[in-house]
């Protein structure tokens, strides 16, 4: 192939590509969002609620701006949609404050709630994947990976927008955490860095299929582990130590931990 018959090629596919939005513009709208909803992220003070508002509505006009360019990928009424996504809003932002709460009484070097909110990465990442796991569910295309992505590589942090995540949810440091979309996390979960929440190999046919494990109430889990499996299940207060390797159901009230190098890992009933 020559250089022109190359070059050729690239217009073709680019001129045929369909427009998509913007990444950046996408990720700013959530940044934007997310500065509105919780005032420690943001440097603007408002002197008057029409001001906020305006604010507010500009948001919810360029989100309306992103589903159109969607180009007839979303098959349904954009207004409709982006009312529904506004709505949700309150449950969020209240699902939101509990995690920071978690992560303020479960990090001792936590000093405030403010702290948490404006500097912490488990924050940020929780806070993005919450948002996107709404837009997810309203059968939006694409934009809920590109945000979870961007999470991702600013904070270490992968969760799949699809994952299941209960109330007051605890990441603590989180580099290297990975949860993967068909995981089931319970209420109040502690995960510290380096964890995985993945899935055993399969076939692409099986995407579909639960294959990644189910995480009870109650549960810790220390840096390093790596649990996979649609049909593992954490049972609820169980603790999780570090460097583990699971791939079977752990009964509830359990301890699971290596004792010493290169043994298997052993389990305790907590007492």
């Amino acid at each position: 192939m020559t250089q022109k018959e190359f070059l050729f090629q690239l217009y073709e596919e680019h001129r045929h590509n369909k427009a998509m939005p913007s990444p950046e513009i996408i990720c700013n709208l959530i940044n934007g969002l997310l500065q509105v909803l919780f005032p420690q992220l943001s440097d603007k003070r408002y002197v008057a609620m029409s001001e906020f508002e305006k604010d507010y509505e500009k948001i919810r006009i360029d989100f309306i701006k992103i589903l159109t360019d969607l180009n007839g990928q979303l098959k349904k009424d954009i207004e409709a949609t982006a009312d529904t996504f506004f709505k949700q809003l309150p449950e969020v932002r209240k699902q939101l404050l509990q995690d920071a709460d978690a992560m303020m009484s479960g990090d001792p070097a936590a000093i405030s709630n403010t702290e948490v909110i404006r500097t912490y990465p488990g924050f940020y990442a929780i806070a993005v994947y919450r948002l996107a796991h709404q837009i997810y569910h309203l059968n939006i295309p694409l934009v809920p990976r590109i945000l979870t992505e961007h999470a991702h590589g600013k904070t270490g942090i992968d969760i799949h927008p699809s994952a299941t995540i209960g109330n007051n949810f605890c990441i603590d440091h989180g580099t290297g955490i990975v949860i993967g979309g068909t995981a089931h996390i319970g209420n109040n979960v502690k995960i510290y860095q380096g964890v995985t929440l993945g899935a055993l190999s399969v076939k692409k046919e099986m995407a579909s299929t639960k294959r990644h494990p189910t995480i009870e109430d109650n549960v810790v889990i220390y840096a390093g582990a790596t649990i996979l499996g649609g049909e593992t299940v954490i049972g609820k207060d169980t603790i999780i130590g570090g460097n583990v390797w699971i791939t079977k159901s752990i009964l509830p009230n359990s301890r699971v931990y290596y004792k010493g190098l290169n043994q298997e890992a052993k389990m305790a009933k907590r007492s």
